[in-house]
């Protein structure tokens, strides 16, 4: 392809002017990089100069009825086009603009002097149908720097990067920084001729495309064959030279070509087609970075923003707004910094050979000056200013979902307004306005919008208290438009899909969770289909590991339940059978376990205690009292004492029965004794200790239930001396066994309970005490209790016989007899 110079300074590319005037007689083509500000002061410096009578926008022509929004007051850049397939809203695409892109500013431009502005790329209705997997298209297509349409491009590639080889030729190393030097740092005015910058890149791009192949992926040359039919018809409607194009640079030989119509339309012959939906969304800065994925992001959006808005001295005015940050974060920085900062930035450019000090310059003139060489405050300069957390806004005249404007509805009345940045809310259940935020962020949650987590709260242990970490993410519209097949408001789409859920769920455990999230989201109206499902699956299952993970759901539904006044009394009943199946069951579950089930089991011991302590102990179907409680306390006093019980259960059940006042010190140390007694083998009681002490599940809430079980041995050195000799006594080749078992059980413990249990196990007695006598058995007081060895006299006469014995009373005339 050859390239000759056109009349009026321009670029002639077949029977196109690029960068010529509006008497150049030809249409004007304006090849830019998308989201350059740059090419972005270029565009609207080139436009008043041609004063054109139509401007065509590469982008999607759906999009056309939309942009007379782009000059309302609401709209705030970044945004995007959002397309989306009607029968499936999950296929969808986005085309962002940000302050700093040429298309915004062409837009801005063209409703500004009340110029018709039209979008000429290949429609939304087939790009959309190509991105679907069996499209038949090629892999390997453009997803350089002049893709808009992240969808579209579908992961596919140039075979070149045509800013690559050109910052290559100019003998740079990185795109960005030659990019940056020819481009982005020419101030405005700075160039005689406006359209001379895109004479050069159109110039610059043929020569690209005539060396490495004009064929290129076969997306794009269906795309390229829609704008060039579109450009043909504004020429007849508008005249040659009344027509500019603000496109990718990479497209502009393609759309000079001569090329006939019919050629043009049969590339386009026979493209799919979906119906599609259109609508403009707020946008991020963060979603503009080429690290979302997004096939046209740039590096840093803030530094770019940055450059396009400030009139003059943007070195001094990016400095300052670092400083400003840092100090913000508590860091001493002075306006000597800055002055300092600057002169090392401008010295830095000179030494490197450009022509304004660049992002790279002002970084290490911030980490030399202003963090003292530290790269640690570097990381929140780049998130806060050089990607910056921007959220763009959006007019209510869009034309959105009704799903999408009730919730709009409700974010304004609750006053939670999207922000990109992401924060804490902190909500007080018991204050109408929050109880309803909770509700709104469960019911989205449910839709699988998720705009908010659940977070743990922070100086309340009270069920009135919820906290959850927000940020609104662009994709979250996607989400809306999916959830909408589901009902036209947020409360009827929760409900319905709740109802889907609890008809298709198999699992009990999956449901007993959809109740919970139904009580928490606050839907009546699914409630019963939920209750429904959920009693026919406790019925038909008889696993007892299934029913544990299923009752504490159910337990905090009811808890939870009743801070938001929710009618509970049919959950409740299920929630009491499933407990009372649960204590029948269990023991014979818990026996011949190995160590992996042992230690399941254990873990739903500890969920099923704690579900039973929150399920009301009120009186059953037939008017008697339930007594759950004292149940589960029957049920772990005979784990605690069946050998056929795994260790780590039984040590665990113990600890439980301790922790809640049924079973005595004594007792707990008689159990103890037992297990580490030295017929038991030594696995077996490693796991016994590892089950009595490696948590609690009565510890507090800022307490890890491991630290309570240290604390115990602290304060009850009877048992940290029963552990101590059981260990002491632990052979050699046991010991290598049961290690693992021990490392795991008191590692967990915080450092400030093993230093005072090593203390006391090296102290030994306590010092300054009464002489202790010597060790005894395990199991066993250190002296004889003459009370209680009295007691057994009547037993030894009536086994010994007391004609044998001479009526004796003396204990130890018998015991010696007995012995």
């Amino acid at each position: 392809m050859t390239t000759t110079r056109a009349p009026g300074g321009g670029a002639a590319v077949g029977d196109v002017a690029v960068g010529g005037g509006s008497g150049a007689g030809a249409p004007l083509l304006l090849g830019v990089r998308h989201h350059g500000p740059g090419s972005a002061r270029a565009v609207r410096a080139a436009l008043d100069a041609a004063a054109p009578r139509v401007v065509l926008i590469e982008g999607p022509p759906e999009g056309d009825a939309l942009l007379a929004l782009a000059a309302d007051e609401a709209m705030r850049p970044p945004v995007a086009l959002l397309a989306h397939a009607l029968d499936d809203p999950g296929r969808a695409a986005f085309w962002p603009l940000a302050e700093f892109s040429p298309e915004w500013v062409a837009i801005r431009w063209a409703l500004a002097h009340d110029v018709p502005a039209r979008f000429i790329d290949l429609p939304a209705a087939h790009s959309l149908a190509l991105a679907a997997p069996d499209d038949g298209c090629s892999d390997d297509e453009s997803k350089d720097e002049e893709s808009k349409d992240d969808a579209s491009q579908h992961g596919e590639s140039l075979r070149i990067d045509p800013l690559a080889v050109l910052a290559e030729a100019a003998g740079y190393d990185d795109p960005e920084r030659w990019w940056e030097d020819v481009v982005e740092h020419q101030g405005p005015g700075r160039a005689d001729d406006p359209f001379a910058p895109f004479a050069a890149v159109a110039e610059a791009m043929g020569a690209l495309r005539e060396e490495y192949g004009d064929g290129g992926p076969r997306r794009d040359l269906v795309r390229e064959a829609h704008m060039r039919l579109q450009l043909r018809s504004a020429r007849k409607e508008f005249g040659d030279d009344g027509v500019a194009v603000v496109c990718g640079a990479w497209h502009v030989p393609a759309l000079g070509r001569r090329t006939t119509v019919a050629a043009d339309r049969a590339l386009l012959k026979g493209l799919p087609k979906v119906k599609t939906g259109m609508t403009w969304v707020p946008w991020t800065h963060r979603r503009l970075a080429r690290h979302s994925g997004y096939g046209a992001g740039i590096d840093s959006p803030g530094w770019y923003g940055h450059l396009f808005g400030v009139p003059d001295r943007p070195v001094e005015r990016w400095l300052t707004k670092v400083a400003g940050l840092l100090r913000g974060e508590d860091r001493t920085v002075s306006s000597a910094h800055v002055i300092e900062a600057v002169r090392l930035a401008e010295t830095l450019a000179a030494m490197r050979g450009r022509p304004l000090a660049g992002l790279t310059e002002t970084t290490d003139a911030v980490r030399a000056v202003m963090c003292e060489g530290s790269d640690v405050p570097l990381g929140l300069i780049h998130d806060r200013l050089i990607v910056g957390e921007v959220l763009g806004e959006v007019p209510d005249a869009a034309p959105a979902v009704p799903l999408q404007r009730d919730l709009t509805a409700l974010q304004r009345r609750l006053r939670l307004k999207p922000e990109a940045l992401e924060r804490e809310l902190d909500l007080d259940l018991r204050k109408e306005t929050d109880a309803e935020r909770g509700r709104l962020l469960h019911r989205l949650r449910l839709l699988g919008i998720d705009w908010g987590e659940p977070a743990a709260g922070r100086g309340s242990t009270g069920t009135f208290r919820e906290s959850w970490q927000l940020r609104w993410e662009p994709e979250l519209h996607v989400r809306i438009a999916e959830a909408g097949v589901w009902g036209t408001t947020v409360l009827s789409a929760a409900t319905a899909k709740a109802e889907s859920r609890a008809l298709s769920a198999t699992a009990l455990a999956e449901v007993t969770a959809l109740a919970e999230r139904c009580l928490l989201a606050a839907l009546p109206d699914a409630l019963p289909v939920v209750m429904r499902a959920l009693a026919d699956r406790a019925a038909l299952d008889a696993d007892v590991g299934r029913l544990a993970q299923a009752l504490p759901a159910l337990a905090r539904s009811l808890r939870y339940g009743d801070v938001r006044s929710t009618d509970t009394g049919a959950l409740g009943e299920v929630a009491a059978g499933l407990a009372e199946r649960i204590c029948v069951g269990l023991p014979p579950a818990c026996a011949g376990l190995d160590a992996d089930g042992a230690a399941e089991m254990r873990g739903h011991l500890d969920s099923v205690h704690t579900a039973i302590g929150l399920l009301p102990d009120d009186h059953g179907p037939d008017g008697h009292g339930r007594d759950l409680a004292g149940r589960w306390g029957a049920v772990l006093r005979k784990l605690a004492g069946r050998d056929t019980v795994p260790g780590v259960i039984r040590g665990r059940a113990a600890r439980l029965l301790l922790d809640d006042g049924r079973l005595a010190e004594d007792e707990a140390a008689r159990f103890m004794g037992l297990a580490l007694s030295p017929g038991t083998p030594a696995t077996d009681a490693a796991a016994w200790i590892e089950g009595f002490v490696g948590g609690a599940s009565g510890a507090g809430r800022h307490q890890a239930p491991s630290s309570a079980g240290g604390m115990l041995l602290v304060h009850d050195e009877r048992l940290l001396g029963l552990v101590d000799a059981w260990l002491t006594g632990v052979s050699a080749e046991a010991f290598t066994d049961v290690l693992p078992l021990l490392r795991r059980t008191f590692s967990a413990y915080e450092p400030g309970v093993r230093r005072t249990l090593g203390e006391l196990v090296g102290r030994g007695p306590a010092a300054g005490g009464p002489v202790a006598p010597e060790p005894a058995a395990p199991g066993f007081g250190p002296g004889l209790d003459e009370a209680r060895a009295d007691a057994v006299l009547p037993v030894l006469r009536l086994l010994l016989g007391a004609d044998v014995l001479g009526g004796t009373d003396n204990s130890d005339d018998l015991l010696e007899a007995a012995g």
